[in-house]
Protein backbone atom coordinates (compact mmCIF):
# COMPACT_ATOMS: atom_id res chain seq x y z
CA UNK A 1 0.00 0.00 0.00
CA UNK A 2 1.15 3.32 -0.81
CA UNK A 3 -0.78 6.72 -0.01
CA UNK A 4 0.94 10.25 -1.00
CA UNK A 5 -0.47 13.59 0.23
CA UNK A 6 0.71 16.74 -0.81
CA UNK A 7 -0.14 20.35 -0.54
CA UNK A 8 1.31 23.44 -2.01
CA UNK A 9 2.14 26.27 1.51
CA UNK A 10 2.45 29.89 1.01
CA UNK A 11 5.36 30.48 3.53
CA UNK A 12 9.35 29.48 3.47
CA UNK A 13 10.75 26.34 3.42
CA UNK A 14 12.78 27.06 6.97
CA UNK A 15 8.74 27.56 8.38
CA UNK A 16 7.60 25.30 7.00
CA UNK A 17 10.27 22.53 7.63
CA UNK A 18 10.39 23.89 11.62
CA UNK A 19 7.03 23.05 12.01
CA UNK A 20 7.03 19.39 10.28
CA UNK A 21 9.82 18.49 13.09
CA UNK A 22 8.77 19.87 15.69
CA UNK A 23 6.43 16.96 16.45
CA UNK A 24 6.00 17.72 20.01
CA UNK A 25 3.96 20.79 19.24
CA UNK A 26 1.47 19.08 16.81
CA UNK A 27 -0.99 18.66 19.40
CA UNK A 28 -1.06 22.56 20.53
CA UNK A 29 -1.34 23.14 16.70
CA UNK A 30 -3.37 20.27 15.67
CA UNK A 31 -6.77 19.36 16.82
CA UNK A 32 -6.65 15.74 15.76
CA UNK A 33 -3.20 15.01 17.62
CA UNK A 34 -4.43 13.26 21.10
CA UNK A 35 -0.06 13.84 22.22
CA UNK A 36 3.06 13.36 21.25
CA UNK A 37 5.75 12.09 23.15
CA UNK A 38 9.53 11.56 22.10
CA UNK A 39 10.40 8.62 24.54
CA UNK A 40 14.26 8.58 23.19
CA UNK A 41 15.79 12.02 21.82
CA UNK A 42 18.91 11.74 19.06
CA UNK A 43 21.21 14.22 17.50
CA UNK A 44 18.48 14.20 14.13
CA UNK A 45 15.08 12.33 15.76
CA UNK A 46 14.02 9.72 17.99
CA UNK A 47 11.64 7.51 19.12
CA UNK A 48 8.35 9.65 19.26
CA UNK A 49 4.82 8.41 20.15
CA UNK A 50 1.88 9.64 18.59
CA UNK A 51 -1.55 9.35 19.04
CA UNK A 52 -4.20 10.85 17.06
CA UNK A 53 -8.22 11.72 16.54
CA UNK A 54 -9.89 9.87 12.53
CA UNK A 55 -13.03 11.57 12.90
CA UNK A 56 -15.91 10.53 11.26
CA UNK A 57 -18.54 12.47 11.37
CA UNK A 58 -19.57 13.24 15.18
CA UNK A 59 -17.43 10.45 16.40
CA UNK A 60 -13.53 9.90 16.68
CA UNK A 61 -11.77 7.07 15.81
CA UNK A 62 -8.10 6.94 18.37
CA UNK A 63 -5.15 6.00 16.39
CA UNK A 64 -1.87 5.09 18.37
CA UNK A 65 1.49 4.47 17.16
CA UNK A 66 5.68 4.58 17.68
CA UNK A 67 8.33 5.53 15.48
CA UNK A 68 11.60 6.04 14.72
CA UNK A 69 12.09 9.66 13.21
CA UNK A 70 15.35 10.92 11.37
CA UNK A 71 15.59 14.27 10.78
CA UNK A 72 17.56 15.48 7.23
CA UNK A 73 17.77 19.08 7.13
CA UNK A 74 20.07 19.09 4.62
CA UNK A 75 17.77 17.09 2.29
CA UNK A 76 14.51 18.60 3.67
CA UNK A 77 13.15 15.32 4.64
CA UNK A 78 11.77 13.68 7.78
CA UNK A 79 11.67 10.09 7.61
CA UNK A 80 9.48 7.38 10.12
CA UNK A 81 9.70 3.83 10.44
CA UNK A 82 6.76 2.37 12.49
CA UNK A 83 8.27 0.15 14.85
CA UNK A 84 4.90 -0.44 17.41
CA UNK A 85 1.58 -0.11 16.35
CA UNK A 86 -0.89 -1.52 14.14
CA UNK A 87 0.69 0.03 11.33
CA UNK A 88 4.46 -1.71 12.36
CA UNK A 89 6.86 -1.46 9.67
CA UNK A 90 5.12 1.34 7.60
CA UNK A 91 7.86 4.12 6.05
CA UNK A 92 6.71 7.36 6.09
CA UNK A 93 8.41 10.47 4.22
CA UNK A 94 7.92 14.06 4.46
CA UNK A 95 9.76 15.81 1.45
CA UNK A 96 9.52 19.50 1.23
CA UNK A 97 10.75 21.41 -1.64
CA UNK A 98 11.02 25.30 -2.11
CA UNK A 99 8.69 26.72 -4.88
CA UNK A 100 8.35 30.06 -5.66
CA UNK A 101 5.99 32.05 -3.45
CA UNK A 102 6.38 28.88 -0.57
CA UNK A 103 6.88 25.29 -0.21
CA UNK A 104 5.14 21.99 -1.67
CA UNK A 105 5.11 19.34 0.87
CA UNK A 106 4.47 15.52 -0.24
CA UNK A 107 4.24 12.62 2.53
CA UNK A 108 4.48 8.90 1.23
CA UNK A 109 3.72 6.30 3.37
CA UNK A 110 4.64 3.37 2.00
CA UNK A 111 3.90 -0.60 4.01
CA UNK A 112 2.43 -4.12 3.33
CA UNK A 113 0.09 -4.34 5.46
CA UNK A 114 -0.55 -5.49 8.95
CA UNK A 115 0.29 -9.37 9.17
CA UNK A 116 -3.62 -10.23 9.52
CA UNK A 117 -4.25 -13.64 7.83
CA UNK A 118 -5.53 -12.87 4.59
CA UNK A 119 -7.06 -9.91 4.97
CA UNK A 120 -3.79 -7.91 6.24
CA UNK A 121 -2.75 -6.42 2.64
CA UNK A 122 -6.59 -5.96 1.64
CA UNK A 123 -7.34 -4.25 4.74
CA UNK A 124 -4.56 -2.28 4.31
CA UNK A 125 -5.25 -1.02 0.92
CA UNK A 126 -9.09 -0.32 0.98
CA UNK A 127 -9.25 0.82 4.83
CA UNK A 128 -6.25 1.51 6.68
CA UNK A 129 -4.50 3.64 3.84
CA UNK A 130 -7.56 5.54 2.36
CA UNK A 131 -9.41 6.27 5.48
CA UNK A 132 -7.33 6.37 8.13
CA UNK A 133 -3.51 6.90 7.10
CA UNK A 134 -4.95 9.76 4.13
CA UNK A 135 -7.55 10.83 6.45
CA UNK A 136 -4.99 11.93 9.53
CA UNK A 137 -2.01 13.23 6.94
CA UNK A 138 -4.34 15.50 5.21
CA UNK A 139 -5.15 16.79 8.70
CA UNK A 140 -1.64 17.39 9.27
CA UNK A 141 -0.95 18.93 6.13
CA UNK A 142 -3.82 21.34 6.27
CA UNK A 143 -3.24 22.03 10.06
CA UNK A 144 0.59 22.78 9.31
CA UNK A 145 -0.27 24.84 6.09
CA UNK A 146 -2.82 26.61 8.73
CA UNK A 147 -0.08 27.26 11.51
CA UNK A 148 2.99 28.01 8.74
CA UNK A 149 0.14 30.54 6.56
CA UNK A 150 -1.02 33.07 9.35
CA UNK A 151 1.74 32.53 11.84
CA UNK A 152 -0.41 31.22 14.59
CA UNK A 153 1.82 30.05 17.11
CA UNK A 154 0.63 28.05 19.65
CA UNK A 155 -2.98 27.95 18.21
CA UNK A 156 -5.26 24.93 17.65
CA UNK A 157 -6.98 24.39 14.18
CA UNK A 158 -10.29 22.98 13.53
CA UNK A 159 -12.85 22.68 11.08
CA UNK A 160 -11.22 22.68 7.38
CA UNK A 161 -8.62 19.52 7.64
CA UNK A 162 -8.13 18.19 4.09
CA UNK A 163 -9.16 21.71 2.51
CA UNK A 164 -7.09 24.29 0.90
CA UNK A 165 -6.22 26.90 2.96
CA UNK A 166 -7.87 30.58 2.27
CA UNK A 167 -7.10 29.87 -1.56
CA UNK A 168 -3.35 29.59 -0.81
CA UNK A 169 -3.23 26.13 0.04
CA UNK A 170 -3.43 23.58 -2.78
CA UNK A 171 -3.90 20.02 -1.46
CA UNK A 172 -3.60 16.47 -3.55
CA UNK A 173 -4.05 13.05 -2.54
CA UNK A 174 -3.12 10.01 -4.25
CA UNK A 175 -3.97 6.02 -3.21
CA UNK A 176 -1.13 4.28 -5.05
CA UNK A 177 -2.38 0.51 -5.35
CA UNK A 178 0.53 -2.31 -4.78
CA UNK A 179 2.09 -3.44 -8.14
CA UNK A 180 0.71 -6.44 -8.98
CA UNK A 181 1.89 -8.50 -11.92
CA UNK A 182 -0.37 -11.33 -14.30
CA UNK A 183 0.42 -13.95 -12.01
CA UNK A 184 -0.78 -12.13 -9.12
CA UNK A 185 -4.50 -12.03 -10.94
Amino acid sequence: MRTVDSIQIAAPVERVFQAAVDVEQWPELLSHYRWVHMLERREQGGLVEMAAWRPFGLFNYPTWWVSEMRVDRPGLAVHYRHVRGITTGMDVVWQLQPLEGGTGVTIVHDWSGPTWPLVGPSAANWVIGPVFIHGIASRTLAGIARHVEEGNEGTREGGNEGRAIGGKGVFHRSIVPPFRSRRDL
